[in-house]
């Protein structure tokens, strides 16, 4: 009988200090709870904190007591609570202590309740927390122009949300700002950019050109192109995107790409101003680009076969504008542009005649006839664009060019004091 009241009170004993042992685990789990109910609002925020403390200072126990320290409820628990510790705290010197004590724990807790995964949601949120934690510090050194560190901190963000656009955005925006520094940070931004390209994410235009230049950055002029057409493709209203389609398409050589892929568009939509002003748009780089090439040309049969190409592309452009205001005659930018490729040659022949010698006044005069005569027929479209934006200083300055032009300098000094007149921007 002894014997057995002997027993009954070991076992008891057994319990009571079972008991004890998990008490500070118990008591960490509680106050933790107490704290996640309190912080949701502001008027029970000094309770939220002293619950926090608590929370920590028992949990702290229970990781160094040998009967709890390594089960997986501790673990997950001290990931919680110093997560949460982490992300209140404004101050690095104090929060990055607690940021890598939470980390570690959390690491050792996925492991430890990788089977039964009992206190998996413990360990989402607690991770959630340094996600936050980390977005945090990547805007203060993005702002601070910290690239690289800004990267390190949106990637960890990444890591642990790998589809939210956001945390993918600002992943690739800080690594194609370090990219300048190191270059190996490109990648980093393309897989980022091109992750969200798959996604409905509001600023996807703007990706489209952001990873397309950042090929261009790095000589790959293929997948550049690609990149844009793509984002044309998706967003084809975007006059952004098609700008810099054609832009892109010129530096590759993908003219005929370009042209054939606009007229592939025309046929299907006859009746879209739209398409035929992104024509337009495209014969006017491509006229650009041939008189860049004429005026670096040396030799002079050259040079005045790339002026030709200048020309005849200008007319082509004129004629895209044209059946595009055939459609929608009041778009600004159609006769902002058509005014623009029809004046353009005339300021060439106005220019060439002036440089024509005193004995040769029969050339010279035909020539500013001729250049007076295509300066006139830009006149409707330089008036109209003025027009329907009289705020814009391309319209007006197309304007008092036509009518320098005509030297008609009284209306020339008009325009120019409408332009001077215009709030500074």
């Amino acid at each position: 009988m002894k014997l057995n009241m002997v027993m009954t009170g070991f076992f008891g004993l057994i319990s009571v200090t079972a008991f004890a042992q998990k008490g500070e685990l118990n008591s960490a789990k509680d106050n933790y709870d107490k704290y996640t109910v309190a912080r949701q609002s502001k008027f029970t925020a000094p309770q939220a904190k002293q619950a926090i403390q608590d929370a920590k200072t028992s949990i702290d126990k229970a990781s160094t007591n040998e009967k709890t320290s390594a089960l997986p409820l501790t673990y997950a628990l001290k990931g919680a609570i110093y997560s949460s510790l982490a992300v209140d705290d404004t101050v690095p010197a104090t929060s990055l202590p607690n940021f890598k004590i939470a980390d570690d724990a959390l690491a050792k807790a996925k492991v430890l309740d990788s089977v039964k995964h009992e206190n998996k949601a413990m360990i989402d949120n607690a991770y959630l927390n340094l996600a936050q934690y980390q977005f945090n510090a990547g805007r203060a050194a993005y702002a601070n122009k910290k690239y690289d560190d800004a990267y390190k901190a949106f990637d960890y963000f990444r890591q642990i949300r790998p589809d939210d656009t956001t945390a993918l955005y600002v992943t690739g925006l800080a690594a194609s700002n370090q990219g300048v520094n190191d270059p190996k940070y490109y990648a980093y931004a393309i897989a980022s950019y091109k992750k969200l390209e798959t996604t409905n994410f509001s600023r996807n235009p703007g990706i489209y050109q952001d990873l397309a230049s950042i090929y261009l950055i790095t000589k790959d002029t293929t997948d550049a192109f690609k990149t844009i057409s793509d984002g044309v493709a998706k967003f084809p209203s975007n006059n952004d995107l098609r700008r810099k389609e054609i832009e892109i398409g010129l530096q590759s050589g993908k003219q005929d790409q370009l042209l054939s892929t606009v007229d592939a568009a025309i046929a299907a939509d006859p009746k879209n101003a739209l398409l035929y002003y992104y024509d337009g748009l495209t014969y006017s780089q491509i006229a650009e680009a041939y008189g860049a090439q004429a005026k670096k040309a040396k030799d002079a049969a050259a040079k005045a076969a790339l002026q030709q190409k200048k020309l005849d592309n200008f007319a082509k452009a004129a004629e895209q504008y044209k059946k595009a205001l055939g459609i929608n005659p009041n778009d600004f930018p159609t006769n902002l542009n058509l005014g623009y490729v029809l004046i353009s040659p005339a300021i060439d022949e106005y220019n060439a005649a002036n440089l024509l010698p005193t004995s040769k006044q029969k050339e010279y005069e035909a020539a500013v006839a001729k250049s007076k005569a295509d300066f006139d027929a830009a006149k409707p479209y330089l008036q109209k664009a003025v027009d329907l934006n009289p705020k814009s200083v391309d319209a007006l300055n197309n304007l008092k060019t036509y009518y320098l032009g005509i030297q008609d300098a009284a209306d020339a000094n008009k325009i120019q004091k409408q332009i001077e007149a215009l709030p500074a921007n």
